[in-house]
């Protein structure tokens, strides 16, 4: 498994102007690695449906790399999404999940089947251009030029330590983010979008 903080240490490097969206418990760490969160997309609260989210994004803006850095249980939570980005074949879209094999947000619950699904197997059989797994950081390190240069939807699953969050909602470190709407107007104004 790999550290978090070495993944995103990892990608930063390789990131160029990709929009970001950051989720699950893991994600709330991006921001201590991004270099441009006025391209970075705060959909925090939307276990299970940041996946759509990030597709409809990708499909909106066809000429932006867009990264989402996903779990597996809130994939889990709405896994028809891999047949429809399959589906749409966002060439711009690159899916990281980072697998952790619990809920860790709710105490580190283990997620069902953990350590015998292959979401990249899953993908790349419903369709994604590409599919890559990695449980070591050198050879995600070595291969990740190669990723963000393939054609999309690309899906790269990453074993993860967990960061699993024991403490009651109300005593948990609060991290500094962004509210979805500041991030919508960040990025609009970063793209040039106008809005009326």
């Amino acid at each position: 498994m790999i550290r978090v903080e070495d993944v995103f240490r990892t990608f930063k490097e390789k990131r160029g102007d990709s929009i970001v969206i950051p989720t699950g418990t893991s994600g709330r760490h991006w921001g201590d690695y991004t270099d441009n969160d006025k391209r970075d997309m705060n959909l925090g609260g939307a276990m299970g449906q940041t996946t759509s989210a990030a597709l409809g994004l990708a499909l909106s803006l066809p000429d932006e790399k867009v990264v989402l850095f996903d779990s597996e249980g809130a994939l889990l939570m709405n896994l028809g999404i891999v047949a429809t980005i399959a589906g749409k074949k966002p060439q711009n879209f690159f899916h990281f999940l980072l697998d952790n094999e619990c809920y860790a947000t709710t105490g580190g619950q283990p997620v069902p089947n953990a350590e015998e699904i292959n979401y990249a197997g899953m993908a790349k059989e419903a369709g994604y251009a590409a599919a890559y797994s990695f449980e070591d950081l050198e050879d995600f390190a070595t291969n990740i030029d190669q990723i963000m240069d393939e054609t999309g939807p690309v899906v790269i699953a990453i074993k993860v330590v967990p960061l699993v969050e024991n403490e009651p909602i109300g005593r948990r470190e609060r991290r500094p983010q962004k509210s979805r709407a500041q991030s919508i107007t960040d990025l609009q104004g970063e793209l040039g979008i106008k809005v009326a």
